[in-house]
Order: C-alpha cells, then sequence, then structure tokens
C-alpha cells in the first residue's frame, strides 16, 4: 500500500483522541486512590514546588487561575491542601498538608501502575519515541508561550 505524502485527517483531532485514550488508563487506575488523575497531577506539582501563590501554581500547570481555583475547591475540603496567608495581606499560599502528602504518595503507586501498562502495551521503545516526538513538537510549537487554557 502506498504511503500518502502528506498527512491524512485533522492532526488536532488526533492527538486529542490520543490524549482521550492514554487518560482513559491513567484515570481507571489512579481513581483506586479516590484521585482523579488531574487532582494527583496538581499534588504532585505542590509537593515539588512547596508553598505556592495559586497564580503561579496555574502559570506551572498551564492553566488559567479560575479552572485552579476549581480544581482546588475539593482538594481543600478534603484537608490535601491548606491556604493560608502569604508574605502580606493581600497574598494567598496553597501547600500540601500531610494527608495530602499521603494520598498523594498512594496515587503515585497508582500511577506507576498505570505507566507499567502503558509501557506494555505499547512497548517502551515506542513509549520513548512518542516522548521524543511530543517533546520535539512542543519546542517546535512554542510551548512555553502557549496560552493558559480552561479545562
Amino acid at each position: 500500500m502506498d504511503s500518502p505524502t502528506q498527512p491524512r485527517g485533522c492532526t488536532s483531532f488526533k492527538v486529542r483522541q490520543l490524549s482521550r485514550r492514554l487518560s482513559q488508563h491513567y484515570d481507571a487506575e489512579v481513581s483506586h486512590s479516590g484521585l482523579k488523575t488531574t487532582q494527583y497531577s496538581l499534588l504532585s506539582h505542590l509537593a515539588r514546588l512547596g508553598p505556592s501563590r495559586p497564580v503561579d501554581l496555574a502559570g506551572e500547570l498551564k492553566m488559567t487561575a479560575s479552572t485552579l481555583s476549581r480544581n482546588l475547591q475539593p482538594l481543600i475540603a478534603a484537608g490535601f491542601i491548606a491556604q493560608g496567608a502569604g508574605a502580606d495581606a493581600r497574598s494567598l499560599l496553597v501547600q500540601l498538608t500531610e494527608t495530602g502528602e499521603a494520598k498523594r504518595r498512594e496515587a503515585q503507586q497508582h500511577w506507576k501502575a498505570a505507566q507499567q501498562k502503558i509501557n506494555a502495551l505499547l512497548g517502551v521503545e515506542r513509549v520513548l519515541a512518542l516522548h521524543q516526538l511530543i517533546d520535539e513538537a512542543m519546542d517546535l510549537l512554542g510551548a512555553d508561550d502557549a496560552p493558559a487554557i480552561e479545562d
């Protein structure tokens, strides 16, 4: 069969299909911890960054402040994240609680299981090639200049 000389179909649609399929695998596994994959990611970023201003955390996660606020609320209500005063009366800091760190570690085990399943399904060489292709595409598309998105 002849190989096409030009891509067929919409690249954005194909990438979104892949993203949804991968997310289904991770979501199914991470949900065993009681968290959504997005919540695990938020907890992991806070664990890495330490106490952070929401605006800085939103920038790190490449999301808008309003999206971050919506995502923080259930984690604050569950006691996984605490918010408190920052350097001055107008600033706010969010940070992981001990309970939140324990939940993050629990979810991390499920995330690792999901990653191992993906590696087994696709093959490690294909996953490495996919990571390389994504990194190269992000560099070429100016990922750091991309606007924050609403989730």
